[in-house]
């Protein structure tokens, strides 16, 4: 492991243990030349998720790309990068404790669907129609509608007492 201040491949592990999350192992380290401390992670390559997309191929899950949909989404929003990074933590640690370690995109897409419908309306439109490919403006209709009608169903006034 090179020192990330000089650049020497000589350090030594000083403290090593579980991540918050137990998902991998947290190292101390120390560079020997510099004495400078850092902290690494290590997960094991088998334990990481692989997404197969549409057209067949398979990778590996980006935590980044999820997060760069997402904030897409919420841009211009009054949604904050805490409430951003809460929603991806949320999503990749139901994907991890799914039984398969490859994912469908089309689940992911679905689960960011449906917390971003119930966190912000404009934010979950811009996704779906990102994500399910509106071709048609019709199809961008249909699903404002929806949301509009559910939006509808939770603001009306409860029945007048008799």
């Amino acid at each position: 492991m090179d020192c990330p201040d000089c650049g020497n491949e000589q350090t030594r592990v000083i403290d090593t243990g579980t991540s918050a999350d137990r998902t991998s192992v947290r190292r101390r380290r120390e560079c020997q030349r510099c004495s400078f401390r850092f902290t690494t992670y290590e997960r094991p390559e088998w334990e990481s998720l692989q997404v197969k997309k549409r057209g067949g191929t398979i990778e590996s899950f980006d935590r980044q790309k999820l997060r760069a949909g997402i904030e897409r989404a919420v841009e211009k929003r009054d949604v904050t990068e805490t409430t951003v990074t809460s929603l991806v933590d949320d999503i990749e640690s139901e994907l991890q404790d799914r039984e398969a370690r490859i994912v469908s995109s089309s689940l992911i897409g679905e689960l960011v669907s449906e917390n971003l419908r119930a966190l912000d309306k404009v934010a979950y439109i811009r996704f779906v129609s990102v994500y399910k490919t509106f071709s048609e403006p019709q199809e961008f209709l249909r699903e404002l509608d929806a949301v509009l009608d559910s939006e509808l169903d939770d603001f009306e006034a409860p029945d007048e007492p008799q």
